[in-house]
């Protein structure tokens, strides 16, 4: 296993927040993948303050596998922040990227939108500031180098 740290999720990067409670915002996250992953690699992404309430958001990747049947399996989560416990796939279940599009964007790419504990319990509340991330949960098939990005909605506390 091993941990990448994308630029806006580094302890150094200043958490942007509004000082007017209730407003919406947005931590985003780009890390370039130039290894494969493999099972148990963490892209520490971005960070949300403490209260932030997270109401949704989306993976998009390059075509990360370019194998016919892909099997590059990623989930989207949270990391431990001393209140709430880690939660890997608390935001985007474990999702294999297949079905690459590139209609409507400039390369081929995945789009994957969050889903987890949204489409249950609702918006996710954390206590305090937290570091957003995605891992890997299966290796590609034929790994290709390219671009992640992580966008995170949430409402500022």
């Amino acid at each position: 296993m091993t941990t990448f740290t994308a630029t806006r999720a580094a302890a150094t990067f200043p958490v942007a927040q509004s000082h007017i409670a209730g407003t919406l915002c947005r931590a985003w996250g780009t890390i370039a993948v130039t290894d494969a992953p493999a099972d148990d690699d963490i892209y520490q992404m971005c960070r949300v303050p403490a209260g932030a309430t997270i109401t949704g958001g989306y993976l998009h990747t390059e075509d990360l596998d370019q194998h016919g049947t892909e099997t590059l399996d990623l989930m989207v989560g949270w990391a431990a922040n001393g209140s709430d416990a880690a939660d890997p796939n608390g935001l985007m279940l474990a999702a294999t990227l297949t079905g690459d599009i590139s209609v409507h964007l400039d390369v081929a790419s995945t789009m994957l939108f969050f889903g987890g504990v949204l489409t249950g319990a609702g918006p996710k509340t954390l206590e305090n500031e937290t570091i957003i991330q995605v891992e890997c949960n299966t290796a590609a098939a034929t790994f290709n180098a390219g671009q992640m990005s992580l966008y995170v909605d949430y409402l500022s506390p």
